[in-house]
């Protein structure tokens, strides 16, 4: 019996259509590791590390490597936002180390508080530079936070004339040195930024808005999103996040330091990337973020226990890192 006409059509579509049925499987895969490799990834290492670096799974140990990168924790949070709604910000690691000199210049001239306060409080406005010069200009975020880094880093060492600014009162290394029975301050202000950025992120207006615009801006704008208010609040968060992290700094450490900071947006984007929020924008979380901090100090402690070099750890870092790009970029083709 001859077929029909729609029979045949159906036949001769049935190869593009198995295909189009693999494609979307491979997709969903990969998505799927983009979703939770990362926390995979992460309990592969934590039990590697836990049978062979010696004093791995001491107390004292893990707490430290939550302390240490607390700072790099924190930034990352906030640089979340910024790169979930389509941008990139170079300039935290210099916002880093102004609101750090600023803290102590005026911790030692007008008093502790205010100089903690208005060196955190330094942050928000840093950010709303950086996305006034995007959105005014029209440029990238990239290269508009190049350029406000080089900016923001000569005024620390203008300010701190290339000197340490000591702050001889005790008080000033109190957040940076307290804590809480064995809980340092500092992994206190992580996890609060922490709790509070994801719960924006997933339970707010404002946070599906960041996505809309990451992922979409044209439809995002057709929907009544404000998309430079949104932007705005994300970089002044971002940047807020990062003079939180160098206010915690220096009071540790008791003196401003210009160049403190050097490489944190290098470490920030990689936490957050490795995580698998994706570069493209409207992709991503915080709690994945969580995990890509987590690999980096993993990585970073377990060698150094094994006495591993350094290089072997850049080696391992860059590649995992651009695994992650890989994923990403693949699971981000059905979204288009």
């Amino acid at each position: 019996m001859a077929q029909t006409e729609a029979e045949t059509l159906k036949a001769d579509r049935a190869p593009e259509q198995g295909r189009l049925g693999v494609r979307r499987t491979a997709i969903s895969g990969v998505r799927a590791v983009q979703t939770y490799g990362i926390v995979v990834l992460f309990v592969v290492l934590f039990a590697l590390l836990s049978v062979v670096a010696p004093n791995f799974l001491s107390a004292t140990n893990l707490l430290n490597i939550v302390a240490e990168n607390a700072p790099l924790g924190i930034t990352a949070c906030g640089m979340t936002l910024v790169i979930i709604s389509g941008g990139f910000d170079l300039s935290v690691g210099a916002v880093f180390a102004l609101a750090g000199v600023i803290s102590a210049w005026l911790a030692i001239r007008y008093g502790v508080t205010l100089g903690l306060l208005l060196g955190m409080l330094l942050g928000p406005a840093l950010g709303f530079l950086n996305a006034a010069a995007i959105l005014g200009f029209r440029v990238h975020s990239f290269l508009a936070t190049l350029a406000s880094q080089i900016v923001y880093r000569a005024l620390a060492v203008m300010i701190s004339g290339g000197f340490y600014l000591e702050v001889a009162d005790p008080n000033f290394s109190v957040i940076g040195r307290g804590s809480i029975g064995p809980v340092n301050y500092e992994i206190i202000f992580f996890a609060v930024t922490a709790a509070l950025l994801g719960f924006v992120l997933a339970g707010t207006t404002f946070g599906r808005n960041i996505y809309a615009v990451g992922g979409n801006l044209e439809a995002a704008r057709l929907s009544g999103v404000r998309i430079h208010m949104v932007r705005m609040a994300a970089f002044a968060i971002c940047s807020f996040t990062a003079a939180i992290a160098g206010v915690l700094t220096i009071s540790q450490i008791g003196q401003g330091d210009s160049g403190q900071g050097v490489g944190l947006e290098l470490q920030a984007i990689a936490a957050v990337v490795l995580g698998g929020t994706s570069i493209l924008g409207g992709v991503g979380a915080v709690w994945r973020t969580l995990f890509g901090v987590g690999i980096l100090a993993l990585i970073h402690n377990g060698f150094n226990l094994l006495n591993t070099p350094s290089y072997f750890q850049d080696m391992v870092t860059g590649a995992l890192i651009l695994a992650a790009i890989a994923i990403n970029a693949v699971g981000s083709r059905g979204r288009y």
